[in-house]
């Protein structure tokens, strides 16, 4: 039994998601090799060979897979993935774009958001926003499956000796093009990789106030992120957005400002290590996973915390 894992990547670095993802392959067991797809990313197939764990790396180097997008990408993994028993991804936004698309070619069902793994054909994943969790058995011949990082360790990067194999297969399908991106740059590590995130909602008032955030996470090594209410008032750009439709982080600490603790929110934060709630509310839901809770006005709160670091 073989399993294929879609490496998540930026064609210069391996992201730290793929190495949660290979541990979930590890769990069901059988070879586990690593599809790396994109252009001028070789840097990125020698790290994934050195990962623990992998048996063989798979190297796609073709222009066609250099912003990854879902109609190429599917119809690669789709092909590659008739020999192998299990295709995994990680349930980021660019797993979730194209391995729906590559389970459909296959003509087999998708699980998504998985967060572990029972035996080779039995998994758990949330459900409702993750007010429930079902455990979900397949007979598809073919598993899709994309992983919920946080619901396993990291594999060790270090370790590790996969050959790397280079693939002739360049699927152009045509009908889509790379327009442009924005990209956010800033100095605070990545939301899905930071140990400490603070995150504000709707009661920060406007995106002008988040500057109280960035000053405590600046002084700790934090990321910042935001609710979705908070993003779809405009305070800040949808790429800080935490939640079950935005980034999902559990990080050694998480810090709720101003956030009231929707649903939709907490299943995106909730496997925190530790929660600290701040809201002046003292009715919140979000009151009600914190392990510390402040009932205080966070323009109190948070300068008062700033000023103690």
């Amino acid at each position: 039994m073989a399993i294929l894992v879609i490496a998540e990547h930026d064609n210069a670095s391996l992201k730290g998601a793929t190495l949660n993802t290979i541990t979930a392959a590890s769990k069901i067991g059988g070879d586990v090799e690593v599809l790396v797809a994109g252009s001028g990313c070789a840097a990125v197939a020698d790290a994934a060979a050195k990962v623990a764990g992998v048996s063989k790396v798979l190297l796609a180097d073709n222009a066609a897979y250099e912003y990854q997008l879902a109609e190429n990408m599917g119809d690669l993994v789709a092909e590659l993935g008739k020999g192998y028993s299990h295709i995994l991804a990680s349930a980021t936004t660019t797993g979730k774009d194209f391995l729906p698309r590559a389970a459909a070619l296959l003509d087999v069902n998708m699980l998504s958001d998985v967060t572990a793994v029972e035996s080779d054909d039995t998994f758990v994943r949330p459900i409702y926003a993750g007010n429930a969790i079902a455990t979900v058995k397949s007979s598809d011949a073919i598993k899709v499956l994309t992983i919920r990082g946080t619901g396993f360790d990291a594999a060790a990067a270090e370790g590790g000796s996969a050959s790397v194999e280079s693939i002739d297969v360049a699927k152009d399908v045509g009908t889509s093009a790379f327009a442009g991106e924005e990209l956010a740059k800033s100095d605070r590590p990545e939301l899905t990789a930071a140990s400490v995130v603070i995150s504000g909602g709707r009661g920060m008032g406007n995106g002008d106030n988040f500057e109280i955030l960035y000053k405590v996470a600046d002084k700790i090594g934090a990321a910042v992120g935001a609710s979705r209410a908070a993003v779809d008032a405009g305070f800040v750009p949808n790429d800080m957005q935490v939640g079950q439709t935005g980034k999902i982080v559990a990080p050694d600490l998480y810090v709720a400002v101003g956030i009231s603790g929707a649903i939709q929110h907490l299943a995106g934060m909730k496997d925190s290590k530790v929660i600290v709630a701040i809201n002046k509310d003292e009715e919140a839901p979000i009151f009600q996973v914190a392990d510390y809770g402040l009932v205080a006005d966070l323009f109190d709160a948070v300068p008062e915390l700033e000023s103690a670091l």
